[in-house]
């Protein structure tokens, strides 16, 4: 059983930054592709950004040149560095791992939420 757990969210300012942290467990991490994704109040939950087994990245729209994914293989880790912080970065953000036709595992979620 896949296991994942998110932290590192909190209140901050426009303009400031954050670092996400989600810890995987149960699971041969490096076969896994792994993604956030956000959900604001009354909207879906979307893609932030993600990154394939081999390396690849790929960023929403309106994150892209502000937010970096990153991963650890050997310690099971995925992050998420968020710079310049707007109020409409606010949502829970959740961690994904899927491995196709096996699992698509989720967290418990944190909460951002950045100040005007």
């Amino acid at each position: 059983q896949v296991r994942l757990v998110e932290s590192g969210g909190g209140l901050v300012q426009a303009g400031g930054s954050l670092r996400l942290s989600c810890a995987a467990s149960g699971s041969i991490f490096s076969v896994n592709a792994m993604g956030w994704y956000r959900q604001a109040p009354g909207k879906q939950r979307e893609l932030v950004a993600s990154m394939s087994s081999g390396g690849s990245t790929n960023y929403a729209d309106p994150v892209k040149g502000r937010f970096t994914i990153s991963r650890d293989n050997a310690k099971g880790m995925v992050y998420l560095q968020m710079n310049s912080l707007k109020p409409e970065d606010t949502a829970v953000y959740y961690c994904n791992a899927k491995r196709p036709s096996v699992y698509d595992a989720w967290g418990q979620g944190t909460q951002v939420t950045v100040s005007s």
